[in-house]
């Protein structure tokens, strides 16, 4: 199967969708917040920087991954995707010690709010932005299997649960006239953003230790060879594992030893067919054996 036919150049455009976003939603923040001096609003708009650096890192991953496999990349280039995510994780734990700095600061030298009302406003059309944007591309990331959009959103949906506390947070200064909500809160979302940045270090450092395809997929692929097994066929090894857009599937086909090389060689060629279009993006290899031979059960383990 050739790993190039999966439409990851169209994810580039999501990518980019994301670039845009970050851009305008650093101008809104920073906006907001010399308005108003809100540490809190200050935090937000350094989680948006964190975007921008993400966004640009994830474009470079993703076009790098739809990159056709070669001589020195037999397998392709798809984890290259968890370089873009395991850099997305480390930048957001960056920028919440940031926050946390900033907010510490804040908190002993608390200082008031000035123009709330218009700082707030610009912070909530940037939280729309952010909300269209990550809703978008997790719909994209589904479809496309890619990490590296699928990190993005999360991090996006992230930002917007940030403004919203933030929000919140000067709300309560404006009504309450505790400037010290404000850089508690802002401590709230660098606690907030640590969680996020945790999560997504652990989701690609289990892609990167080549972690098994989903159960429901295995169940998939099982069921697919419960249709040919019979008649002396039988099949075992069974190994997936996952890259970025990719699943990659091998196991070991045991047909009688009797069987000619061409008529093994067709229905090994008829099952990764098989799997292949029942999940697509699948590489499938195949191992014929004779079931007669000793040797051929030796590696049971592997099952």
């Amino acid at each position: 199967m050739n790993l190039s036919v999966k439409p990851l150049p169209a994810a580039r455009s999501y990518a980019t969708l994301s670039i845009i976003a970050a851009v305008l939603t650093i101008g809104l923040k920073f906006g907001a917040y010399f308005l108003t001096g809100s540490v809190g609003l200050l935090s937000d708009a350094f989680e948006s920087i964190v975007n921008l650096v993400a966004a640009l890192a994830a474009f470079w991953a993703l076009s790098y991954a739809a990159k056709p496999p070669d001589a020195e990349h037999t397998f392709g280039h798809a984890k290259a995707e968890y370089f873009s995510s395991a850099l997305e994780g480390v930048l957001i734990l960056v920028a919440a010690v940031g926050i946390a700095v900033a907010a510490v600061e804040r908190l002993v030298h608390p200082q008031p709010i000035e123009q709330i009302g218009l700082g707030l406003g610009l912070a909530l059309v940037a939280s729309m932005i952010n909300g269209g944007v990550a809703w978008i591309l997790l719909q994209a990331s589904h479809r496309l299997r890619s990490i590296t959009l699928k990190a993005d959103a999360h991090h996006l949906l992230t930002d917007v649960w940030t403004s919203v506390g933030v929000v919140i947070g000067i709300g309560l200064v404006s009504i309450t006239g505790w400037n010290v909500l404000d850089p508690l809160v802002a401590i709230l979302v660098a606690a907030n953003i640590v969680w996020a940045g945790v999560k997504m270090l652990q989701e690609t450092g289990a892609g990167l230790l080549d972690t098994a395809i989903s159960a429901a997929e295995q169940q998939e692929i099982l069921s697919i060879m419960s249709e040919y097994e019979g008649n002396g066929i039988k099949f075992h090894a069974m190994r997936t594992r996952v890259a970025g857009a990719y699943r990659f599937v091998s196991f070991h086909v045991l047909v009688p030893g009797a069987w000619t090389v061409q008529r093994g060689h067709d229905l090994c060629e008829s099952i990764e067919q098989a799997i292949s279009q029942a999940l697509p993006g699948t590489d499938v290899t195949t191992h014929l054996e004779p079931a007669e031979d000793p040797i051929s059960w030796d590696d049971l383990n592997l099952s």
